[in-house]
């Protein structure tokens, strides 16, 4: 049977209950070609950018008939030690168009399915649109199965103490037979561990010789930056999105800590084994304390040749210019199968005031500019990021222009920061130096509820073929305070000329 490609829907949840549908209310989504979701937003780059959108525009968008499609049923609570807990959906929902149900009640028919993982350890299928295609009609928002992988831990320190089963999106990889979702759950038992899990996404039946424990006994022969120690479970936050090598067979899990109690970690799987394949700590450290967090909700980006980039917290005061220290830094490692050896890296001129703030350049994590026309500059190819202290910057892939050991001398003068500047003095500065987006700055008050800015950029393209990256944030009413104001979503554009380096310049704000 030719099952009927749709437009995916625009999901929204409501917290602890279940997944919400919205987008516009046409009839006629029928035939239209799909865009799969199979990873945070989007794509390996993080571009977040449907370039062959034509149902959202802004007409529609603003219109009457945009609005609330359908909800699902709610979502599962668990109970732990006598308190009830209900459902979080910390990880964005996936949406894969056209998927095989190969087990349970809809065994053998196909339709267009969400992903959701919750904090209490849930992963579920969901139907995305009224199918009565090969049976009797099935509604939008049915759950197609669900699969529990195990008894989330508490954390107590985390929003008010909740379970932490699933943090971070999951990726699947609709290359492979079965096709399957990779996703990390923290498992509480006798010992609490991380385990990584790839599933059937037809059935949610774990893939034979998974899943995998990521814990330091393991990680310990693997790690690149050693010697350090992956904390226990409980203190360890895998938060960012999960990502995968271009031809499928590196899965990457990013780490960071918990109230700043551990080193960040990057973990490469290999999928085809399967095993543990490579690590790559924030610090060489054992000390339960932050250093180099990878605990961005975007994870780690990559660029089309497959090399890895992530962003990290802060270190610890006093480690500037310490090899293999890595805090407040871009991190880029080779493509897959190299081992997680660094390619190069970046830090801003003032990661030691970052540090000693809690001012986490990892807050943000980082999105691939899809190639500019070279004609148009000299740095055709760029990464770009942002920081709790609400600077945006971008970095010339082609040119990384840190070091492979440690990073540089600590600095004061803005205009030293080796990122692609704007060419005019900057207010906050009174010269040269990297965008502040949302302000006011402060190169103290950008931690907790200060923070202006915990995003991944988003990339758009105009009609012109103008270059814009999207970034949303939190302006502060005043230094001291933890109000928001406006602006809250700035549109920047890459600006270009030929033979000049880019660089960002805030063309609208809202």
């Amino acid at each position: 049977m030719k099952f009927q490609k749709r437009m995916p829907p625009r999901l929204g949840f409501l917290p602890g209950l279940m997944i919400a549908c919205c987008l516009i209310g046409v009839p006629n989504l029928r035939g239209q070609s799909a865009t799969n979701t199979p990873m945070f937003h989007l794509d390996r780059q993080r571009t977040g950018w449907n370039s062959a959108e034509t149902v959202l525009t802004p007409a529609n968008v603003g219109g009457t008939k945009f609005g609330l499609l359908w909800n699902s049923a709610v979502l599962d609570s668990v109970t732990i030690n006598s308190t009830v807990y209900t459902p979080h959906l910390y990880a964005t929902p996936l949406y894969i168009d056209d998927v095989l149900i190969t087990a349970g009640t809809y065994k053998n028919r196909h339709f267009s399915v969400v992903f959701a993982a919750s904090s209490n350890s849930f992963i579920y299928a969901i139907n995305a649109f009224a199918n009565s295609t090969g049976g009797p009609l099935v509604s939008a928002g049915k759950i197609l199965w669900k699969r529990r992988l195990g008894q989330p831990a508490v954390v107590p320190a985390l929003d008010g103490g909740v379970p932490l089963g699933v943090l971070a999106t999951p990726v699947i990889d609709l290359n492979t037979s079965p096709p399957r979702l990779y996703v990390a759950c923290q498992i509480a038992g006798t010992n609490t561990y991380w385990k990584v899990f790839a599933l059937d996404i037809g059935s949610g039946k774990t893939i034979s010789g998974w899943p995998l424990f990521i814990k330091d006994a393991a990680l310990a022969p693997l790690n690149q930056n050693a010697p350090s120690a992956f904390q226990p479970a409980a203190s360890m936050s895998q938060r960012g999105a999960l990502n995968l090598s271009n031809d499928g067979s590196v899965l990457y899990v990013p780490f960071g800590g918990y109230s700043d109690g551990a080193a960040g970690w990057m973990v490469a799987v290999d999928t085809i084994t399967p095993k543990l394949f490579s690590a790559f700590s924030g610090a060489p450290s054992t000390a339960a304390t932050a250093n180099g967090g990878m605990w961005g909700s975007g994870g780690p980006a990559l660029d089309t040749s497959g090399n890895v980039y992530q962003t990290t917290g802060n270190a610890l005061s006093g480690s500037d210019n310490t090899t293999g220290y890595w805090g407040e830094s871009l991190l880029v490692w080779h493509a897959a199968p190299s081992k997680l050896l660094l390619l190069g890296t970046y830090t801003p001129w003032n990661y030691c005031q970052m540090d000693m703030a809690d001012i986490d350049l990892g807050g943000d994590s980082t999105m691939i500019v899809p190639d500019l026309n070279p004609a148009t500059t000299s740095t055709p190819h760029l990464v770009s990021f942002g920081s709790k202290q609400g600077n945006t910057y971008i970095v010339d892939r082609d040119h990384l222009p840190g070091g492979l050991s440690a990073r540089q001398a600590c600095a004061t003068d803005s205009t030293t920061d080796l990122s692609l500047l704007p060419p005019g003095p900057q207010p906050q500065f009174g010269q040269r130096g990297p965008l502040n987006v949302f302000g006011p700055y402060s190169e103290t008050k950008n931690n907790v509820d200060y923070a202006k800015a915990r995003t991944t950029p988003a990339y758009f393209q105009g009609a012109d073929g103008t270059p814009y990256i999207f970034y949303s944030g939190s302006t502060k009413a005043s230094n001291t305070s933890r109000d928001p104001v406006p602006p809250s979503v700035v549109r920047l554009k890459i600006v270009t000329s030929a033979g000049q380096p880019a660089y960002l310049a805030v063309d609208a704000s809202d």
